[in-house]
């Protein structure tokens, strides 16, 4: 994670006098201020880029809605830059439903359709050809379209969401389509994807594999990253946690209370282990479901069975989620089980199934299984989690990764339960970090022992042995 600072108060050196802090809903309203001002009137001399770093659910989406008409208000044309054509469809979906009297073009590949939820809307137009939505407010695209892209005119403004998920080789292709950005991502999600090698670029500063928004700092050193300070989907019992353990230089905090969340089952447990869990996570945020220690198949059956388990019990037990949005019950849909690997996630599925828990979204609603790529910037009242390196023999650099363990321990409005095997604090220490030393490549921190290590030691408070 590459260390920034705060925009408006310098370094972040640590937290402030709770006592002098601003209500949650004030220091978020500074914040957003502070960054619409800068994207939509710039200092003179001021960088033509905005950095802003967002935690998990602190209204990212909110904050590019927002921007996106405030710019268009003030006249401007805009393109917006998402990463995945769902995080497009998600965009247009937000936007127009935001501001209806806003024009919005969707352009797609020409071998594809948006989704449904992006084109039900009188507002949006959906093209293959950027020369048929060159009249729209706001036009929306992945990377991966816009590189393809050629207009005589750019835009003046652009807007990059989860800029931290794309490659720095993605915004050189697309750069010359603007003049202004504001660049909007979370440092602590899982680093860009390639799926080839990237060692001989390793310390330069064109290395392509490079998050955008770490090679856009190192080549603009004035742009001074503004943050956003609080999160809205994380509850107080897992805000500090996650913080800490992934967001050293950044802190947040949660914009609800120890009081505002509550999660009470409408049927007792059993007395099994997984019930014992469910309560332990419903009273504290948190639960370990922790099975012997062994080193096991990645696909472990009884861990699978473990997962697939619990979610069962949480549905049978009529669980109602109480918060500061109202009260519901605890439904398959506001349910997901995160995995690190697909097969992983395919063999909860099957057992899930077998235990007659909806997993096919085409039937309806259902529990979500996925690893943890997927299941970046989603949201939901319950999380069920299979560690990483659960039942592993050795912690490879996969495994290992922060932005893994990150994403899987902050996806939830209320709990998260963790199943593992015992002996992941021992596999760690038995294996210290052997990838190769590399010059001018900055070192993250925290890196995956020390996080793996804060989040081990909370949950070892919450454990249940099964």
């Amino acid at each position: 994670m590459t260390q920034h600072m705060d925009s408006s108060s310098g370094p972040v050196t640590g937290r402030q006098d709770a006592a002098a802090e601003p209500a949650p809903g004030e220091a978020a309203d500074r914040a957003v201020a502070g960054i619409l001002d800068a994207v939509v009137r710039p200092a003179p001399g001021a960088p033509r880029g905005v950095v802003v770093d967002s935690p998990p659910g602190a209204g990212k989406s909110t904050l590019v809605v927002r921007a996106a008409r405030e710019l268009v208000g003030a006249g401007e044309r805009l393109m917006i830059v998402a990463q995945t054509n769902s995080q497009v469809d998600d965009l247009v979906d937000r936007l127009a439903t935001k501001a209806s009297g806003m024009s919005i073009g969707r352009l797609h590949a020409s071998d594809s359709k948006p989704a449904p939820e992006a084109l039900r809307h009188a507002n949006v137009t959906a093209k293959d050809k950027v020369a048929d939505l060159l009249e729209q407010d706001v036009v929306i695209s992945t990377a991966a379209k816009w590189q393809w892209v050629r207009t005589e005119q750019p835009w003046r403004q652009a807007i990059v969401d989860e800029a931290y998920q794309m490659r720095s080789d993605a915004l050189l292709a697309v750069a010359r389509l603007f003049e202004r950005a504001l660049f909007v991502g979370d440092p602590g999600q899982l680093d860009p994807f390639t799926v080839v090698g990237t060692d001989q670029w390793a310390g330069l500063s064109y290395d392509p594999s490079s998050s955008a928004v770490v090679t856009l700092l190192a080549h603009n050193p004035a742009i001074r990253p503004h943050r956003l300070p609080v999160s809205w989907r994380l509850p107080a019992s897992a805000a500090p946690l996650v913080s800490a353990a992934f967001y050293p230089y950044t802190p947040f905090r949660a914009g609800t209370g120890p009081d505002d969340r509550t999660l009470r089952p409408g049927l007792r447990g059993d007395g099994s282990a997984v019930d014992a869990a469910i309560d332990e996570a419903a009273a504290t945020g948190w639960a370990l479901l922790e099975l012997p220690a062994r080193h096991t198949v990645r696909t472990d059956a009884q861990a699978v069975a473990a997962v697939a388990a619990t979610v069962r019990r949480l549905l049978d037990r009529e669980l109602t989620a109480h918060s500061e949005q109202g009260s519901a019950p605890l439904t398959p849909g506001r349910v997901a089980v995160g995995t690190a690997h697909r097969d992983q996630a395919a063999a909860v599925r099957a057992e899930l199934a077998r235990l007659g828990v909806p997993v096919d979204p085409a039937a309806g609603e259902c529990v979500t299984v996925d690893t943890a790529n997927r299941l970046q910037g989603r949201e939901y009242d319950v999380t069920v989690v299979l560690h990483p390196l659960s039942g592993r023999p050795d912690a490879t650099a996969f495994h290992l990764e922060t932005g893994r363990l990150c994403v899987l321990a902050s996806r939830h409005r209320h709990a998260c339960i963790v199943v593992a095997r015992a002996g992941i604090p021992e596999l760690l220490d038995d294996h210290p970090a052997t990838e190769p030393v590399q010059l001018g490549v900055a070192v993250k921190f925290p890196d995956g022992w020390e996080a793996n290590h804060a989040v081990l030691s909370h949950l070892a408070e919450h454990r249940v042995r099964l």
